[in-house]
C-alpha cells in the first residue's frame, strides 16, 4: 500500500498558498485491507474512505471510462493494479494531477510544475471533453488564480468551446451549477467565472439571462461603461470588494436581469426594468435550485435599489414605505445586505469604483432614525389597534424628517 498526497493540495502548497483541504490516493489497497486499518467507507461511485483520525479523503487509484452524455455517464475501475500514474492521468489540469510522496517528493508525469511557473490551466489529456462540469470548474480556477496571473491555454479552451457546442453542459444538474457559481463569488474576482464562460459559449446556455445582458446599452451620462454585461460584471466586482457576503455577492449579479428584457425600441432606456428583473431573477433561482435565503435577498435588491440611488430625492413617507417593504426593523442584518448591494451597484461603474457616494448614509440614518420610535411607548400611553400602527408611522415620518433636515 502506498498513499500519496494529490490534486490541490500539492497545487496550492507549490504555489505558496494556504492549504486547506488534502486529498490522498491509496495505490496497491483493496477495501477490505482499508476497513481492516480502520477507514470508513463514504464512497458510492468507487471507493473513498475517511481516515479514522483525520476524517481526511483516501481514495483508491482509479481509472474511469465515458459510457453515456453528462458528466455522470462514467463507469470507473478501482482495483490495485491501478497505478498513480493511471490515477493523475484521469484528473482534469495538469496543475491539479500532481502528486507529492510522505518524504516531499512531487511525481508529476502531466506537467504540472511546467504549468505553474507558465501560469497556464491546460487540460490533461483528451478525454477532459467527456466531462462538461470541467467547464465550469475551468472557469471557477481562472477566478481563484487570476491574481497570480494564470490564463487558459488556446488549446484547452479549443476543447471548452466543443464541449458546449456538442451539448454537454445541458446535461449539468442544477446542484452542481450552484456550487460551483457558489465557490467563483466567493473568489476576489468573480467576474473572471462568466467572463471565461461567455468566452467559451457555456453562458447562454447556462445562465442565459445573464449573457442576454452583452450588448444592451445604458445612458452613457449615468454608465460610462455603457454595456449592461460589463456593468453587471464590475458590480459584482464591486461586491466583492466591499464583503464577503456571498448572498450579497448573488444579489449583485442579478440585479439588472431586467435591462435584458427591455424592448429595443426603448434603448439605452430602460423604465421599469426592476419590475421586469423579479421575474427573471425567481426563473433563475429557480431553475439553479438557489438557496431560499439567497433568491430573498435578489428580489429585494432586483426590485428597490433605484429607491437607493434615488434616496435624497425620496420623500420621509416613501423612505418609511421602503424599510418596511425590506422589513428593516425585524431584519436590519438583511438591511445592511441590501445597502451592501446598492453600493456595488453605484460603484460598478467606470470611474465611481472609489467615490463616497451618500446614499447609504441618508438610508441608514434614516432606519436608525425610525427605528428608535418604540411601538412600546404608544401603548403606554394607551393607544390600540389601528391607533397605535397610525402614531407609529406618523411618529416614525417626523423622526426620520428631523434628521434629514439636519
Amino acid at each position: 500500500m502506498e498513499i500519496y498526497m494529490v490534486g490541490g493540495a500539492v497545487r496550492d502548497q507549490r504555489l505558496g498558498l494556504p492549504v486547506t483541504d488534502r486529498d490522498w490516493v491509496v495505490v496497491g489497497a483493496t477495501p477490505e485491507q482499508m476497513s481492516s486499518r480502520g477507514f470508513v467507507p463514504v464512497g458510492k461511485g468507487f471507493p473513498v474512505f475517511l481516515h479514522p483520525e483525520t476524517h481526511e479523503e483516501y481514495a483508491m487509484a482509479r481509472t474511469e471510462r465515458k459510457v453515456a452524455p453528462g458528466y455522470t455517464g462514467f463507469t470507473f475501475h478501482a482495483a490495485p493494479d491501478v497505478t498513480l500514474e493511471q490515477d493523475l492521468a484521469r484528473r482534469d489540469l495538469t496543475i491539479n494531477a500532481m502528486a507529492m510522496t510522505p518524504d516531499g517528493r512531487i511525481i508529476d508525469p502531466c506537467g504540472g510544475l511546467r504549468d505553474l511557473e507558465l501560469r497556464v490551466l491546460r487540460h490533461v489529456s483528451p478525454a477532459f471533453v467527456e466531462d462538461p462540469l470541467r467547464i465550469l470548474r475551468v472557469a471557477r480556477f481562472a477566478t481563484r488564480f487570476a491574481a497570480q496571473g494564470f490564463r487558459i491555454a488556446p488549446e484547452t479552451m479549443t476543447l471548452m468551446k466543443q464541449v458546449v457546442e456538442a451539448g454537454e453542459v445541458d446535461a449539468l444538474v442544477p446542484e452542481r451549477i450552484w456550487v460551483e457559481l457558489r465557490r467563483a463569488l466567493g473568489e476576489a474576482v468573480p467576474a473572471r467565472f462568466f467572463e471565461v464562460l461567455r468566452e467559451c459559449g457555456a453562458l447562454q446556455r447556462i445562465f442565459p439571462e445573464i449573457a442576454q445582458l452583452f450588448g444592451v446599452p445604458q445612458p452613457e451620462k449615468y454608465h460610462p461603461e455603457i454595456d449592461t454585461g460589463v456593468h453587471t460584471l464590475l458590480v459584482v466586482n464591486q461586491a466583492a470588494i466591499l464583503t464577503a457576503d456571498l448572498e450579497v455577492r448573488f444579489a449583485a449579479l442579478v440585479h439588472d436581469l431586467g435591462k435584458g428584457a427591455t424592448p429595443r425600441d426603448q434603448w439605452p432606456r430602460h423604465i421599469s426594468h426592476e419590475e421586469r428583473g423579479v421575474p427573471l431573477v425567481k426563473q433563475l433561482c429557480e431553475r439553479l435550485h438557489v438557496p431560499g435565503k439567497y433568491r430573498e435577498l435578489a428580489l429585494l435588491v432586483t426590485h428597490y435599489h433605484l429607491y437607493f440611488h434615488r434616496a435624497a430625492e425620496l420623500r420621509c413617507t416613501t423612505l418609511l414605505d421602503l424599510l418596511q417593504k425590506l422589513d428593516a426593523f425585524r431584519r436590519p442584518q438583511r438591511f445592511e445586505q441590501f445597502l451592501a448591494a446598492c453600493e456595488a451597484d453605484s460603484r460598478g461603474r467606470f470611474g465611481y469604483e472609489d467615490r463616497k457616494l451618500p446614499q447609504r448614509d441618508i438610508l441608514w440614518t434614516a432606519y436608525e432614525a425610525a427605528a428608535a420610535v418604540k411601538s412600546s411607548e404608544l401603548v403606554a400611553q394607551g393607544l390600540t389597534g389601528a391607533a397605535i400602527a397610525k402614531a407609529l408611522r406618523q411618529r416614525r415620518c417626523a423622526a426620520i424628517e428631523a434628521v434629514r433636515s439636519v
